[in-house]
Order: C-alpha cells, then structure tokens, then sequence
C-alpha cells in the first residue's frame, strides 16, 4: 500500500452529515466482550492507516429514476444498527467518517451526490484505509468508483478488477443514470481513458435481466456466473469464478447489491429475489475475497429498511460488513 500521512495529520474527508456515536448491548469491559459499537469512533486525527473507515450514501435519487420502490436512502442507518451489536472475535477499530446525502430536486442532485462519494472515498483510500460504504441504492457504485479511479494505487498503475454480487448487470443505457446505469457508466469512462474496463457478476438472474443487457453484457467482455449456477453443491465453481477475477487486477472493488440473495433472506430490497444465491455462498465469496488481500473498498446497495422483515435485510448485509472486516483482520 502506498505512504500514507502521519498518524496526528488530519483526515480531511469532507461529508454532508457527521456521525454519531454507536450504541449496542454492553456485556461490560473486556476484549473478550467487545462489540461493535465498542470499536468504532468518530475521531479522524485518532484514524491510523489500517483502520476500516465507513462512510454512507443517504440516496434513492436513483431508484426512483430506476422505477424501483423507494426507501434505500435509510440504509445506512439500519446497516450500522445491525452491524452495532455484533460480537468481534479479536480487537480492532473503525472510522464512521458519516454520510453523503442526497436530497432536492434538482437535474443534477444524485450526480453531485455521487462526486461528493468519490471525494470521500478517494481520499479515505489515499490515506491508507480500507472502504466500506453504506448505501443507499445501487448508484452508490458509481460514486465509489469515480473516487476509486482517482487514488494513488490505480493513478500508479494498478491494475483494476470490479466484482459485482447481484441479480442484475445494472448496465442499462438509459438517459439519466440511475441505480440500474453505474456500470456502463463506469464501461464508457474506461474506455474514454483507454483503460480496460475488467467487470464481473456472480449471481445474475436471467428473468431480471433482458436480452439486450446480455448483449451489453457480452460487448463489454463481462464476465458473469448465472445464479443457477450459485447453489451450495456448486462451491467449486463458485470458487474458481472468484479466484479467476482475483488473478485479474491488483485491486478490488466490490459491490454487493442485496438482491443478490434470495427474498426470505433479503426482503428489504427494491427488487427482491425469487430465487437468489444463498446467504452461505455469499458470505464465502466475500470472506475469499478480503482474504485476498485486495480489497480495496466495497459497497453494499439496495437496502430498504421499509420492507424489511425483521431486519432481516440488514442483519445480512451487517454480517458480510461483519466477515469481510474480521477476514481482512
């Protein structure tokens, strides 16, 4: 990982709603009765290179545009009340850096949004920590990517390689961006930096995804594996899709759209899942991918707080936050 500034330096990252301390059960003092809550802080002169730092996407601008049901602009609140209360096996701290929020009516809100994101994230990255950004819907993704595009490990060369969990290929062409556009919009500023565009889907749907977005899909040389092809007896495959994209690039970004997972899992979605990748297999894939030691940043979109079931939703999303950190660790 590239230099990052001293310890004392201030972390200049700049959001439109500060964070607020996080709460959870307290079983009392100790590391072996440390939670969450207990690890994160708010401090970023006190944020050392290493740390996981967070930051949130308050948005549904572009669900709304997408048509899908709205609410994904709560998100980030319910992510870290589930991840709160979450026991960690061994000790670590976390920078909540607090949330991006995007509101009004304007033309251009979510697209101002999204370069705010880029900002954050961009300069988190710089500064030596891994990423977790809260959604918000799945136009999240493209503000982590402009901010990702802008960091030091790829301005130097490396090589980037984007894994996208999800039902959807979310490469509409359509005449706004929306959460079904982030990465076609992201094909076209690759190829106007004549640079490689390296994008891969695991858990695609073929009922939610025309045949026009799989020939998208095939021009843009997108890697993908069927949901069909996801299930618990077919782990090996699974598996050599993912080490077959790790061996791809020197850095990782990885988007998890919630909707990924079957509906009984993930009900607090704009679109949920009538059949899905089961929880076991995600959770496996983003265990190996943060293991790697590549991973770079990764967002987690489309959770509506609004339909979900017993926070059934969020208590998924928290957990794969939850496995990534602790496999990172």
């Amino acid at each position: 990982m590239s230099a990052v500034p001293a310890r004392h330096e201030v972390l200049d990252v700049r959001t439109d709603v500060p964070a607020v301390p996080w709460t959870g059960r307290d079983d009392g003092p100790g590391v072996e009765n440390l939670r969450w809550h207990q690890a994160v802080h708010l401090d970023p002169e006190q944020a050392a290179p290493g740390e996981v730092a967070f930051v949130g996407f308050r948005s549904d601008e572009g669900v709304r545009r997408n048509k899908g049901r709205r609410g994904a602009a709560h998100g980030p609140g319910a992510l870290r009340r589930a991840l709160a209360s979450m026991a960690l096996p061994q000790p670590l701290r976390a920078l909540d850096a607090g949330d991006v929020e995007v509101t009004g009516d304007g033309e251009d809100v979510l697209e101002a949004g999204q370069r705010r994101l880029g900002s954050a994230v961009a300069a988190l990255v710089d500064r030596g920590h891994p990423v977790m950004v809260l959604g918000g819907g799945h136009e999240v993704a493209y503000g982590t990517y402009s901010g990702l595009r802008r960091t030091r490990a790829l301005r130097e060369g490396g090589r980037l390689g984007v894994l996208n969990l999800d039902a959807h290929f979310d490469l509409r062409d359509d005449v706004r961006p929306s959460s079904g556009t982030p990465f076609l919009q992201m094909a076209r500023s690759e190829q106007r930096h004549s640079r490689e565009f390296n994008y891969w889907v695991l858990g695609v749907s073929q009922p939610s995804n025309t045949e026009r977005l799989f020939r998208t899909a095939d021009a843009l040389g997108v890697r993908h594996l069927p949901d069909t092809e996801c299930g618990l007896l077919d782990l090996a495959r699974v598996e050599t899709f993912v080490d077959e994209f790790l061996a791809s690039c020197d850095v990782v970004y990885l988007s998890i759209d919630l909707d990924v997972l079957p509906a009984a899992v993930a009900p607090g979605v704009s679109a949920p899942a009538a059949y899905g990748v089961p929880m076991e297999v995600i959770e496996r894939v983003c265990h190996r991918v943060a293991a790697s030691g590549k991973l770079v940043v990764c967002d987690v979109a489309e959770l509506n707080p609004e339909f979900d079931v017993d926070r059934r939703t969020a208590r998924a999303g928290a957990r794969l936050i939850h496995r990534m950190v602790t496999a990172r660790a």
